[in-house]
């Protein structure tokens, strides 16, 4: 079995000793674990997989006055017994709390004491050393029900302690259990009380409730009006009509102040990498280890670097609607449409965020219960259109209805309506094949309202911004430094035309020499485009995308937009030779030759590129995100392959099509 992950000794942490023992957080979901984790260990804390598996825990450090003890964030689970990823993580991790002397916090949530008792019930079989943090007592109170904490540590032979951990509530004698250590007076349950491993879940959860009656007490009339208000809330919340519009309002505000939020930190991004590369430029001396400095490192660094204000903002706003209890009920609602499909309602959020971007969208799939669910979700989440996509669209969208706005803008609404319905095809595609089965059921207990944590966003959104930058951007720079040597390589030779301007520039005015140089890089860019591996190689399996009306600018074009879908029109405008203003790319792609001077993009040719964007895997990025959360190079191989065919499929027949019916 599985160890569970040791820290390293940090350096520096005075004169306190590591104990040796591991403190374990073990909870069912939304019970307050992570706010009480937050609380222990602070800024002292990192994301790490646990041994053997894809599934991310948080591990940290708390400091005591005499001693340093390591901390790890369990999975949330309702039951122990299941055969699920959570599960098994949190029995392996219990084999080695009983040969380790480890302690188990349990976090209970005060307000559903009786389900609560369920996993506590097994883990007191396990005769491990339990600590419970009875949680939310304000949040029971608001309920109406009064529990008794040390009628609840007789009865259970374990510690108990009251807290409320959003405000902080009892986190000092948490801490001074923890130091204590095993008490040789703690009081034990008698046999006859202790549920034993293996014992049928009717019996455990038969024991939960006489324990949870034994220890409480009731206000009837705060208990009424306090579900009274929950029911009706939920009755909105939930509703298929009702529900839905306000979902629809509620994402779109998300999203709204996620481009809002982020625009502003996303700009200061590239202008400072804009201003470091400018610097290195009139610092270094021209030649190609500049060039791999500016255009590969920096510029692979930047690239990478501008996606972390949109994932920090997202998973910092979703762990605000995940704490409010919103995000529960959305899933709810959202489950009648996707489980057709072979989705959970949970996956509503990544599919949602992937319009945003596709590496977000992936790496929030974490919040989806089941491998297999998880799965069909990152496979098929590429398909919605994302916002990199937005100025392919426009490029495209233009060209294929030249001064036809109208038409353009449904082509472009069009474009999103594709993506969205090729992800639920082929999920429920995956659904029949190679990911049989159904999505799991959405059985879960709504979570109670409560007032988001600030703090534990704050943290959620530094873990994941972090994970991102560690796992997945080393990689997306390497591949912007493979990406700029194709591009690169070989050197061409000066266009005869571009060294003329040059020489015309010499005696030209300020204004005119300035326009002439600037047109005499974009002849030598093109060049170089064209000559380099990136362009030899475009040119060699032209005759691949031959049938779906491309030449060989177009197909050099499609290749480097692998590295980031943007990239293509900014390489159709670099081989067009034209500026850099909207108006101008568009006219000068329009006004591109092929070598038999026909255009490159007819009417044909812009459909049929327009549909391979829509549904192709068009960002290696995304790849490296989705080996990393799926756990198998497989899955971004199989993702890259299934998404190419569906592209190059669909805009073969589009264009075959549009051709026969006499289209040009």
């Amino acid at each position: 079995m599985a160890p569970a992950p040791q820290l390293e000794p940090r350096a520096g942490a005075g004169p306190a000793a590591r104990t040796g023992v591991q403190a374990i957080l073990i909870g069912n979901p939304n019970t307050g674990k992570t706010t009480l984790f937050n609380l222990l260990c602070g800024a002292r804390a990192k994301t790490s997989n646990f041994p053997g598996t894809t599934t991310a825990l948080r591990v940290g450090t708390l400091r005591l006055p005499d001693a340093v003890v390591d901390v790890l964030d369990m999975p949330g689970l309702y039951d122990l017994t299941l055969d699920t990823p959570e599960a098994r993580i949190v029995r392996n991790a219990m084999n080695e709390v009983r040969r380790r002397g480890d302690i188990v916090i349990v976090i209970v949530d005060a307000s559903n004491l009786p389900r609560n008792l369920l996993l506590v019930g097994q883990l007191l079989a396990v005769d491990a050393r339990l600590v419970i943090c009875l949680n939310m007592t304000d949040v029971a109170a608001r309920r109406g029900l009064r529990i008794d904490a040390d009628a609840l540590s007789a009865r259970l032979g374990v510690p108990v302690v009251p807290m409320t951990a959003a405000k902080g509530e009892g986190l000092s004698e948490l801490r001074r259990v923890i130091a204590a250590g095993p008490q040789a007076d703690e009081p034990r349950l008698r046999a006859r009380d202790l549920p034993v491993a293996g014992a049928p879940h009717k019996l455990i959860t038969a024991w939960a409730r006489s324990v949870a009656e034994e220890v409480s007490t009731v206000e009837a009339g705060a208990a009424a009006r306090r579900r009274s208000l929950t029911e009706r809330t939920d009755r909105v919340l939930t509703h298929p009509v009702y529900g839905f519009a306000l979902f629809i309002a509620v994402m779109g505000g998300l999203f709204w102040a996620l481009f809002a939020l982020a625009a502003v930190p996303m700009d200061l991004i590239d202008t400072t990498f804009a201003s470091l590369s400018a610097l290195v430029q009139s610092v270094l001396p021209d030649g190609a280890f500049r060039d791999l400095v500016t255009d590969g490192i920096i510029g692979g660094i930047a690239g990478t670097v501008v996606f972390l204000p949109q994932i920090c903002f997202l998973f910092f706003l979703i762990s605000l609607l995940e704490d409010t209890g919103y995000l529960a009920r959305a899933a709810f609602v959202m489950d009648r449409f996707l489980y057709p499909f072979g989705l959970p309602g949970h996956a509503f959020v990544p599919l949602l965020t992937a319009h945003a971007c596709a590496l977000p969208g992936i790496m929030s799939t974490r919040l989806i219960p089941g491998r297999r669910d998880r799965l069909v979700t990152i496979l098929v989440a590429p398909f919605m259109s994302c916002s990199a996509r937005l100025p392919v669209f426009v490029l495209l969208t233009s060209l294929l209805f030249a001064g036809q706005p109208g038409l353009a803008a449904v082509a472009f609404a069009g474009c999103f309506m594709l993506g969205a319905g090729a992800a639920f095809l082929s999920a429920l595609l995956f659904s029949k094949t190679i990911l049989r089965g159904r999505a799991q059921p959405m059985i879960l207990e709504l979570p109670a309202y409560q007032k988001p944590s600030v703090r534990n966003a704050l943290f959620t959104a530094r873990d994941q911004g972090l994970s991102f930058l560690k796992t997945a951007g080393t990689a997306i720079m390497a591949i912007c430094i493979v990406m700029w040597w194709l591009s690169a390589y070989p050197r061409s030779d000066t266009p005869v035309q571009a060294q003329q301007l040059r020489t015309q520039a010499e005696t030209a005015a300020p204004d005119d020499a300035a326009a002439l140089r600037v047109e005499a890089d974009r002849l030598e860019t093109r060049a170089q485009q064209s000559g380099s591996f990136a362009g030899r190689i475009g040119r060699t399996l032209q005759p691949v995308f031959a049938p779906l009306g491309y030449d060989w600018q177009l197909t050099v074009g499609l290749l480097t937009s692998f590295l980031a879908r943007e990239v293509f029109v900014s390489t159709m405008a670099v081989l067009g030779g034209v500026g850099d203003d909207e108006d101008g790319v568009i006219a000068g792609v329009r006004a591109m030759r092929r070598d038999d001077g026909r255009p490159v993009f007819t009417q044909a040719t812009a459909a049929s590129a327009l549909v391979f964007f829509v549904l192709a895997m068009q960002c290696l990025p995304t790849l490296v995100v989705t080996r990393r959360e799926s756990g198998s190079l497989k899955w971004a191989v199989l993702q890259l392959g299934y998404m190419s065919g569906v592209a190059y499929l669909a805009a073969f027949v589009v264009y075959q099509a549009l051709s026969a019916a006499g289209v040009s």
